[in-house]
């Protein structure tokens, strides 16, 4: 048939091709250097000039392949995953542990392979989130390891804005990082409760130090001032002590990673803004059920006291101690599953109940501070879905832990009270300056 020939034809070009593609490549080896940009312009006047690439150059340049530490996985087994092979890993080994514990890697925790275009393995680096990097570099099959503090820098930065939705999204409108929230709530965790005090129409304007780690932005070092109107109140905070400029309070995701500077807040008449206790256990939840005398229990289908107010969150939300005190017991306690109890002074005790586990180092006797993590967010027990029970109870009494009194530490000497109130009256114009700044800014 007619389309005979055409086959003929086609099996020839497929044998002929490749033939004369490896003969042209015979004739004209690769290039050592490849030029970039050459024969086009957009100006009058010819070609464009290039710019030259050493092709061998290119192949010395690393590639990095990120991966993550899984749970239970060994150093040994890190860098096996990360490339190293078997006959380096002990020195490899010994490389990153000269410069890392190895007990500090954590699950999730990056680990990138430098590697070059033909797949050789010169070096790995292990990310330490916060504070610097672990390299451990291979060059001739020998290992050597060290380690790179980032570099650190704060910048002041000031914001204001209105509460129109949730905090995180009207701090971004605003123009400032969403965990500027996280802060927030750590400065004024003695005042107000934001899982039931925020309203919308109220106004925020904060002076804050933004942290910096090798010019990346990290998060939030410092808060310096803050005025917070709730409704019609009027909330303040100034943060003042021995180093109340040099200081670093870092906040992260939903919790205050370095709590240094928390206690030296002061309201505007040298008031420390620091309690007995938190007016809340979660820094951020939702209030599910509040303490009553007579609540239909939602499993055993009749009414009976609800002596705590339950606040819904992700199991595995940690929980803090919302003053200082002794761990009295950590267990299992009939409908109210994996429970925590804390004796305080002046003859206060805390419980938090449905917790899916204990914190480490959390038994009977232990020493915790407010603020400190005792157990994460369960729905142990009698429980219809992850929350947290917490109760308070008064000399054998169970109170209302909404209508607490709290009790404040001691103030400022008088001796210092002169000084604060210069320093108050300082951050109070960088707080007018936030206002207007933010008004410029738009929504």
């Amino acid at each position: 048939m007619y389309f005979k020939p055409l086959t003929r034809w086609i099996g020839a070009l497929a044998l002929v091709g490749p033939c004369a593609f490896v003969g042209w490549r015979g004739l004209h080896p690769p290039p050592e250097k490849v030029v970039v940009g050459a024969g086009h312009s957009d100006v009058a006047g010819g070609p464009a000039a290039g710019f030259e690439l050493d092709a061998r150059a290119l192949d010395q340049v690393s590639i990095p392949l990120e991966n993550r530490i899984r749970r239970g996985d060994t150093l040994d087994r890190v860098l096996q995953r990360a490339g190293v092979p078997d006959s380096e890993l002990h020195q490899a080994s010994a490389a990153v542990s000269e410069v890392l514990d190895p007990r500090r890697l954590r699950a999730r925790d990056p680990v990138v392979s430098m590697v070059r275009p033909g797949g050789e393995l010169v070096g790995i680096s292990l990310p330490r989130p916060g504070h610097g990097v672990v390299v451990a570099e291979r060059r001739d099959g020998v290992w050597r390891g060290r380690y790179r503090p980032f570099r650190r820098a704060h910048v002041r930065r000031s914001v204001a804005g209105e509460l129109r939705g949730p905090l995180e999204s009207s701090i971004r409108r605003a123009g400032a990082p969403p965990s500027l929230a996280n802060s927030m709530a750590g400065v004024l965790q003695w005042d107000l409760d934001f899982n039931r005090d925020l309203r919308l129409g109220d106004r925020f304007e904060i002076v804050y130090d933004e942290l910096l780690l090798d010019g990346k932005v990290e998060g939030i070092a410092a808060v310096h001032a803050l005025r917070y109107r709730n409704r019609e109140r009027w909330v303040e905070a100034y943060r003042f002590g021995g180093d109340e400029v040099g200081g670093e309070t870092v906040f992260g995701d939903g919790e205050v990673v370095a709590a240094a500077g928390a206690d030296r807040y002061y309201d505007g008449e040298g008031q420390p803004l620091r309690r007995q206790f938190l007016r809340s256990p979660l820094p951020y939840s939702r209030v599910t059920s509040r303490f009553s005398l007579n609540r239909f229990h939602p499993i055993l289908k009749r009414r009976m006291p609800h002596y705590g107010v339950d606040y819904g969150a992700p199991v595995g939300t940690p929980v803090r101690a919302t003053a200082d005190g002794t761990v009295l017991s950590a267990g299992t306690r009939g409908g109210g599953g994996r429970t925590v109890r804390l004796r305080h002074a002046n003859g206060y005790l805390t419980a938090y109940l449905h917790l899916s586990g204990y914190a480490e180092g959390i038994r009977s006797g232990r020493r915790v501070q407010q603020g400190d993590v005792v157990g994460y967010v369960g729905s142990s027990g009698l429980s219809t879905g992850p929350h947290l029970d917490y109760r308070v109870q008064r000399n054998g009494r169970w109170i209302n832990p909404a209508t607490l009194v709290n009790e404040s530490v001691p103030p400022l000497a008088d001796t210092l009270l002169p000084a604060f109130l210069q320093h108050r009256d300082a951050l109070r114009r960088e707080l007018g300056g936030a206002h207007s700044s933010a008004v410029s800014a738009g929504p």
